[in-house]
Parts: C-alpha cells; sequence; structure tokens
C-alpha cells in the first residue's frame, strides 16, 4: 500500500516506515503530524486518485529531527564591470518517518 502526499509545494510517493527528508516543518521533534493533502492511495482494491484529494484520506508520520542541508553557493559575476557577489545557503529540513496511511 502506498500513497502520494503533497507537502510543502512537493509531491511524495510513501509507504509505511519510508524515511522522507522534507521542507521543514512546525512541529517539535519526536512529535507526531498528519498530512491531510492525499492526492492518490493505492490499495489491494486499486487506485483512488482524488480531484484534487482523496476525501477522508490521511497519513501519519512522526518527526525525528530537525537540521540544516548542505551548504551551495551562489556566484553572481558580471564580465568587465568588477561585480562579483558570493552568498551561502542551508536549506532547513524536517526528517519524518511515515507512520500509518489511513484511506
Amino acid at each position: 500500500m502506498y500513497a502520494i502526499i503533497e507537502t510543502g509545494g512537493k509531491q511524495y510517493k510513501v509507504q509505511e516506515g519510508d524515511v522522507l527528508y522534507i521542507e521543514k516543518l512546525d512541529a517539535a521533534e519526536g512529535g507526531s503530524i498528519t498530512f491531510d493533502r492525499v492526492l492518490a492511495v493505492s490499495s489491494e482494491n486499486g487506485l483512488v486518485t482524488g480531484t484534487p484529494v482523496v476525501s477522508g484520506a490521511s497519513v501519519s508520520a512522526t518527526v525525528e529531527k530537525h537540521g540544516k542541508g548542505q551548504k551551495i553557493i551562489v556566484y553572481k559575476y558580471k564580465a568587465k564591470k568588477n561585480y562579483r557577489r558570493k552568498q551561502g545557503h542551508r536549506q532547513p529540513y524536517s526528517k519524518v518517518t511515515i507512520g500509518k496511511i489511513q484511506a
């Protein structure tokens, strides 16, 4: 059984026990969270898709930790104009473990 959920402007295919690194959530570490935007659910009876979401479906998960991703360098440069800007960025994330999928 799997489900397709939407969180942080992205879509994820999840199964029970999966570990995801998603956009940072407003939940405490060790706390639970419920994803209500379930776009599709696959089970023994077949695939159920929503328009745009499946009514009554939800996915529960546990927040393992929060952190920051690897640093990326943003470098702007214009030739012959003595213009150079260097900036770094680390994207915050939440590590979640998928629990129960309820259709």
